[in-house]
């Protein structure tokens, strides 16, 4: 250790926890929670349902492709060109709704679909995961079955242009940017056992 005595490795009590917020998305609380050395603190944790994500992987004549989706983002107040997600129901396991999504969104389905990890989006205030999936040679089958105020346009984009541009202009979506992290480090992972 470089710095600190070992308490940041040690978790906080929640000592009293109240609702101030309330939404379809989400839920503020605000907790008193007393730290290892005994200070106590007020903090805002949000909570909210677990999100699912899907990196479609396509082979083209072109190369390898991604299936995207582009739609406007409220809180960015932009559009953006993401991989096709959203949140899990209750009850429903991660992998099927990443699935069910990629369904809903785009109208194609994959016969494997394989986990490539979860992550909290963001933990100093958030208290849900996210989870991550590769579909592998996904192919247009089904009808799409947008939500109610969805306005999505589905494209296949170049996997090569998708990761010199990510973090700049319509792929600025962090969770976006881990999502390819993890799906391409499974991918190159399942290609080096073929």
């Amino acid at each position: 250790m470089i710095a600190g005595d070992g308490n940041g490795a040690r978790k906080w009590m929640t000592l009293s926890s109240r609702k101030v917020y309330e939404c379809n998305v989400f839920s503020v609380y605000e907790r008193q929670s007393q730290g290892p050395d005994g200070r106590t603190g007020h903090f805002a944790v949000m909570e909210a349902k677990d999100w699912a994500v899907i990196v479609p992987y396509v082979r083209t004549e072109q190369g390898a492709s991604f299936l995207m989706v582009r739609q406007y983002r409220h809180g960015a107040d932009a559009v953006s060109l993401e991989f096709p997600g959203g949140v899990i129901e209750p009850g429903e396991e991660p992998a099927h709704a990443a699935a069910r999504e990629l369904a809903e969104e785009t109208g194609w389905v994959s016969e494997r679909v394989l986990h490539a990890g979860t992550v909290f989006p963001n933990p100093a205030i958030q208290d849900n995961h996210f989870h991550i999936y590769v579909a592998l040679d996904p192919e247009p089958k089904v009808d799409r079955h947008l939500d109610e105020n969805e306005i999505i346009d589905a494209h296949l984009v170049a996997a090569d242009e998708v990761r010199r541009r990510m973090g700049e202009g319509e792929l600025q979506h962090a969770l976006m940017v881990t999502a390819l992290h993890l799906a391409d480090r499974l991918v190159a992972s399942l290609e080096s056992q073929a």
